[in-house]
């Protein structure tokens, strides 16, 4: 028999988990939610939160319960989407564990508060994790990483940049998302050129913000598109 041909009886029993990327600009900084973990495996290493989904549980209620027992965050106010699954033969050492893991963006959020069996909670900068400074546990980085390219993919396609604004922004604050989650500076003039010309990204709301100093800027909030068109390409010009 071939090797990729597995017989019936080498199936065994797996459990559930689900793992949440949670991402906020703070300070202009794209930060991911992470914990210290509490318990074996992994005890004092940090991880993105998650845990075993309940019997009596969906995948989304059980994402939404991990959320606020590990971190005290509600994720029911976040753009909440499922990621994928991650099933990988040892990457548990407790056993066959698959996990979902969800991606959440929200604007600006709190300071977490860790709890059940995440020993603390915090925000940390993504551009130290992806300089390889930290290693967390279990496929955690894999999960991370692809998180990651997937907010910056859909910031071309769709407008889910929006979701780290306030309900309503200026368009240097939705200029700075995409500045913040890509890494490089964008032409302010071009960018409101590409927004505005695009269709539902954004609506004004009539409304002004005086700042300190300077004009005051007009208010926009989210429009009904659900998809760019034409895109918002990142640097040269290449799709994700």
């Amino acid at each position: 028999m071939d090797e990729w041909l597995k017989d019936s009886d080498e199936v065994e029993a797996s459990w559930v988990t689900v793992d949440l990327a949670i991402f906020t600009l703070r300070g202009n900084r794209l930060m991911v939610l992470l914990i210290d973990r509490g318990v074996e495996p992994f005890l004092g290493q940090p991880a993105l939160p998650g845990g075993y989904v309940q019997k009596d549980e969906t995948l989304r209620e059980g994402a939404l319960r991990e959320l606020r027992e590990e971190a005290g965050v509600d994720g029911r106010l976040l753009h909440l989407e499922q990621l994928g699954a991650y099933g990988d033969p040892g990457r548990d050492p407790r056993g066959r564990v698959v996990t979902v893991a969800y991606l959440a963006l929200g604007p600006d959020l709190p300071e977490p508060v860790g709890g059940t069996d995440a020993v603390h909670a915090y925000w940390a900068p993504v551009e130290e994790l992806e300089r390889g400074r930290v290693r967390l546990a279990f496929d955690h980085s894999e999960i991370l990483a692809e998180a990651l390219e997937e907010v910056r993919r859909k910031l071309e396609y769709t407008p889910v940049a929006t979701a780290f604004c306030a309900s309503e922004f200026t368009l240097s604050e939705l200029r700075t998302v995409y500045e913040v989650v890509w890494g490089h500076p964008l032409d302010p003039s071009n960018f409101r050129r590409k927004v505005l010309g695009t269709a539902g990204f954004v609506e004004g709301t009539g409304e002004q913000r005086m700042p300190s100093t300077g004009r005051p800027a007009a208010l926009y909030r989210r429009g009904r598109a659900w998809v760019l068109s034409p895109p918002l390409l990142r640097a040269g010009g290449r799709p994700a």
